[in-house]
């Protein structure tokens, strides 16, 4: 089931909130999205048609088993793509929560799984992978050899596997 991105962002909203407070209110989700209430009110009759959300008017909302899990996924890849800003290009948080709504629309998630590889890799240690240089842009800490070690990192596994 296709949903525009648009009842994406509602979605995720509801989650967000429901995560914090146990369940939604319109209101909620239109402060949350600065959107009018019959915004709101719109998007929850199509997310309730298509089986996503529970709710009735003046009451309060609580996703279906379908719809947390859909939600879910959409707030992993906002998560993946914020992080992957904030930690790899050194982004700041506001521009990097940003771009991370407008991507997590478009991207399949076996890239968005190659995407947390990268992280991953970035993480390996504190020497190896690139960092961003303000002025100078990406540079590479370490050298990187065939197993995806740093140069820095083979070196010190060797000391302590000798110790």
């Amino acid at each position: 089931m296709e949903l525009s991105s648009s009842l994406e962002d509602y979605l995720e909203a509801i989650y967000n909130v429901i995560k914090v407070k146990t369940a939604a209110r319109a209101t909620d989700i239109a402060k949350k999205l600065n959107v009018a209430n019959s915004s709101v009110t719109n998007a929850l009759q199509i997310l309730v048609k298509r089986g996503l959300v529970n709710h009735a008017p003046y009451d309060i909302i609580t996703l279906t088993p379908e719809g947390r899990k859909t939600a879910k996924q959409i707030a992993w890849k906002h998560e993946v793509f914020r992080d992957f800003f904030i930690t790899v290009l050194a982004i700041d948080s506001d521009t990097a929560n940003k771009c991370a709504c407008s991507i997590e629309h478009i991207i399949p998630d076996e890239v968005v799984e190659r995407f947390i590889q990268y992280l991953d890799f970035e993480r390996q240690c504190e020497y190896g992978g690139k960092r961003w240089v303000e002025g100078s842009g990406f540079k590479r800490n370490a050298g990187i050899n065939e197993n995806g070690q740093c140069e820095v990192c083979k070196e010190k596994q060797g000391k302590d596997a000798r110790s």
